[in-house]
């Protein structure tokens, strides 16, 4: 009784506490976007960050920095970090796995197998080229792995999901490691993009990859009550008489949609859809429809914080977005699967 007693208030608790912590993480991600838009090789004034915005002069040297480098830069930044927070979310309930994240399904890899094979036989250069082959080689791998995983009894479940993930990343990444020794000028061109990077993107990049993203997170928010029924595992969702393939697919589908275009816009950003899930739970407790409402903002707080970080501590050069998460989400990976509670979920 005592122990009812107590995970009652416990969860009384976390219900009190989520609106004010929206409230704060909401101020937090204003502040670091705006922070995003002043901070880099050359530091600009809050007022002419904001009058690029909403005033711009194209006479002023730092407001055009502001509009045409910084501006694109803090948008892609805010919908790739909604977008692999969601996914990962999503990734650890359909899987019922903890260290589960967008990367399980080898988008990482597809991607990035097929945007060097792009740069290798095409000789493209620019971002706006080899794009849509990074999109549609993570739409590939995660069909492949989706293939692999349903051949047999059972069908796709989710330790051959994560499987068949680790083999076909695995596979991929020697045959893009190949080509990038076999041709220095390709490695010049998609080293930036393979380190995971939020620059040197315009704004047309962020208007091609937003509409999936939306579409993605969007369709993730409308299902996260399923998401809670998957999470309980499969013979309680199908006793309630969900659909299990079909859902299963369809968050998938959203997934990869969402992940990959999040990929070929700024690389394969890791640890962000990892751990941004168990961030928010501590605030949120187990109920889905509030942890994808707080990864669309915990995300993007944490990738933007990152970059930032990534500009201040190497200037007047840069870490990539991408190094600065692997260096403080190695940490947290460790810690996670130390934890007895978490890996026996």
């Amino acid at each position: 009784m005592t122990t009812i007693k107590s995970a009652g208030r416990r969860s009384a608790s976390v219900r009190l506490g989520r609106r004010p912590a929206l409230v704060v993480i909401v101020v937090l991600l204003l502040f670091v976007a705006l922070l995003s838009l002043r901070i880099g090789s050359a530091d600009v004034s809050n007022g002419d960050a904001l009058d690029a915005l909403f005033s711009f002069d194209d006479s002023s040297y730092d407001q055009v920095v502001v509009r045409s480098l910084r501006v694109p830069r803090t948008l892609i930044g805010l919908g790739v970090g909604a977008a692999l927070a969601v996914a990962g979310a999503a990734m650890q309930a359909v899987t019922r796995n903890p260290l589960a994240g967008p990367s399980i399904f080898g988008i990482n890899g597809g991607a990035a197998f097929l945007l060097t094979l792009a740069v290798f036989v095409g000789n493209l250069t620019h971002p706006m080229q080899f794009i849509w082959f990074a999109f549609i080689g993570g739409f590939g791998a995660a069909a492949l792995v989706y293939a692999v995983a349903s051949a047999g009894a059972g069908g796709p479940s989710p330790v051959k999901l994560a499987l068949a993930g680790v083999i076909v990343s695995s596979l991929l990444g020697s045959w893009m490691t190949a080509m990038l020794l076999l041709d220095e000028q390709a490695f010049e061109v998609v080293r930036f993009w393979l380190a995971g990077s939020l620059a040197g993107r315009d704004v047309e990049v962020f208007w091609w990859v937003m509409p999936f993203m939306i579409v993605g997170v969007v369709g993730i928010a409308l299902m996260s009550n399923q998401l809670n029924i998957l999470a309980l595992g499969e013979d309680t969702a199908r006793a309630l008489g969900m659909r299990i393939r079909l859902v299963r697919f369809t968050i998938t589908f959203l997934v990869v949609l969402m992940t990959g275009a999040a990929v070929a816009a700024a690389g394969p950003i890791g640890f962000v859809g990892l751990a941004v899930p168990h961030i928010v739970r501590v605030v949120t407790g187990p109920d889905y429809r509030w942890i994808v409402l707080y990864c669309v903002l915990v995300g993007p707080l944490l990738l933007l914080t990152a970059d930032v970080a990534g500009r201040v501590v190497a200037r007047p050069s840069e870490l990539q977005v991408g190094i600065v998460t692997a260096l403080t989400g190695a940490p947290f990976l460790i810690f996670l699967a130390r934890q007895r509670r978490i890996a026996e979920l």
